[in-house]
């Protein structure tokens, strides 16, 4: 799965939390043998889609990472920014046809709850881009498919 170049945007909303997901994320790419280009810090979750387009248009970038922690309040704000961010970030997936990983937090989680899913949101992200951005490589180089081709 290496060799996959990386792009992370990275929400500063609720930095306490995304930037620990930002430090275990570089480290799981490290391990997967990913290269990591960039890392754009945006100031809330709803700002990612507009950072990760422009990322995607590059070509040194074959997927990008989002992290971000979209913590609930009092009214149902954090549903709202949450749903819109991870609809935008999957038609801008299709559109660039680039994988775009969701390692977003909530809606609905509290501080609490958001503290505890760092690691595991960190990682899956990263592993997700990961191994997207490896399959679509092994699409795009197929030839006429003959029969039955499993990748």
């Amino acid at each position: 799965m290496g060799g996959v170049r990386l792009a992370f945007v990275v929400s500063k909303f609720n930095f306490d939390i995304t930037y620990l997901m930002l430090q275990r994320a570089l480290f799981h790419a490290e391990l997967l043998g990913a290269e990591v280009k960039v890392v754009a810090k945006v100031p809330g979750a709803f700002e990612i889609p507009a950072a990760a387009a422009k990322l995607l248009g590059r070509d040194d970038v074959d997927a990008v990472v989002t992290l971000g922690a979209v913590i609930q309040g009092e009214t149902k704000h954090d549903e709202v920014i949450a749903h819109q961010t991870a609809r935008k970030l999957l038609d801008l997936s299709v559109e660039f046809r680039k994988p775009i990983s969701l390692g977003i937090i909530g809606p609905g989680a509290t501080r609490a709850q958001a503290q505890e899913r760092i690691e595991e949101y960190a990682k899956r992200a990263v592993e997700a881009a990961v191994e997207t951005a490896s399959k679509l490589r092994k699409i795009e180089g197929l030839g006429k498919i003959e029969g039955l081709e499993e990748i």
